[in-house]
């Protein structure tokens, strides 16, 4: 498959502050990439150097096969959405999206047609004649997509387009966009921090963190197989604990937290008897008074809180020492009984916890406090 964005050793520095350090990775034609990571930790650097408002201080950036270094935005075959779209408030719809073939000194009839191509295209036909103002913010948001769209770029770069807009419209345009750039096939590559946006479009997803990528893979790999222990608290939402590696075997360790409690974990990981480990669990593998516990990891909590959400309703809960724990309530009229003040048992699979080293095993408590 063609690789429409090929990046590779990319270095950004400002004085002594290190945004982008040796990040490496290609994009194929027609995917839709996404850069998830934490403010700050050098996604708008990296996108903004794709699309030619930096220049990397090392390493390469190219676009099917041609080296953009020196290349001026202008002149990339990649445009960028901005967070708050910039759309030209005292044109209409059609002389927005017209801007760029404009410039580029395209003819009128061509103009028009591509204008209401594009429209047709986004979902937004007969649309050309409104003023902007008189938009949706989902609307508003296909026309800033159009803009670009219309000039053929080989890329679309998105910079947290949907950052501004509230959290309904936001759920609706994940699924928009994810439909948009199915329709179209273009290369989108976008950045974002909520995870969600991430998971629900993308085909990869690369977590960043401190100007590096964490771990690169489909959003079913970085939520369910996450290589580092920031993936596993950045994606999705964790339980943790504490504890010291009691018995290695070849795919599984058993597992004594600081509260005492003994778990088994699958995993191929090094971890030595006698050494830390922090373990990971997501709130959905918890199962609450499983009815076939043989093989689970068992032990009992205290419902503190029923926090209702619909279909991801959770439970708080504690265990004796007061070590707080998020369970998953699914919304089948099983758990209608349980209620604040009540003691629940809960287990999970072995398979569904995911432990690493410690993270500051030196730190750490004495093994023989647990």
């Amino acid at each position: 498959m063609e690789i429409d964005l090929s990046v590779k050793n990319c270095v950004k520095s400002f004085g002594s502050f290190l945004a982008v350090d040796q990040v490496t990775f290609d994009v194929p034609q027609g995917a839709f990439f996404s850069i998830l990571g934490p403010s700050g930790c050098g996604k708008t650097t990296l996108l903004r150097m794709v699309a030619g408002f930096e220049e990397p201080t090392s390493g390469s950036i190219m676009i099917r096969g041609r080296d953009m270094r020196g290349v001026l935005p202008n002149r990339r075959p990649a445009n960028l959405v901005f967070q708050h779209l910039a759309l030209f408030p005292m044109m209409t719809v059609a002389e927005n999206i017209a801007f760029g073939l404009r410039r580029r000194k395209v003819a009128a009839p061509e103009i028009r047609r591509r204008t209401d191509d594009i429209l047709e295209r986004v979902g937004l036909p007969g649309y050309g004649e409104k003023r902007v103002d008189q938009l949706s913010g989902g609307q508003k948001q296909r026309v800033a997509i159009a803009r670009c769209l219309v000039l053929d770029p080989l890329v679309l770069l998105l910079d947290e387009p949907l950052g501004a807009l509230d959290l309904k419209l936001r759920e609706q345009m994940k699924i928009e966009l994810k439909k948009l750039q199915a329709k179209v096939g273009t290369t989108f590559v976008y950045i974002t921090h909520d995870q969600s946006e991430a998971l629900v479009m993308s085909d990869v997803v690369a977590v960043m963190n401190k100007g590096r990528f964490e771990q690169m893979g489909s959003p079913q790999t970085l939520y369910h197989a996450p290589k580092t222990p920031f993936v596993a608290r950045f994606v999705g939402e964790n339980n943790t604990w504490a504890g010291v590696v009691e018995q290695k075997g070849d795919d599984a360790v058993t597992i004594r937290t600081d509260e005492g409690f003994v778990f088994r974990v699958a995993t191929r990981r090094p971890l030595a008897a006698g050494s830390r480990a922090d373990l990971f669990l997501r709130p959905e593998a918890m199962r609450i008074e499983p009815r076939e516990p043989g093989g689970l990891n068992l032990f009992t909590v205290a419902v503190r809180a029923i926090l209702f959400d619909g279909a991801a309703s959770r439970l708080l809960t504690a265990t004796d020492s007061g070590h707080e724990l998020m369970v998953a309530l699914p919304q089948n009229r099983r758990f209608d009984h349980i209620a604040p003040g009540q003691t629940i048992t809960v287990g999970w699979h072995p398979e569904s916890g995911v432990c690493f080293p410690a993270a500051h095993p030196a730190s750490a408590a004495d093994p023989g406090e647990a």
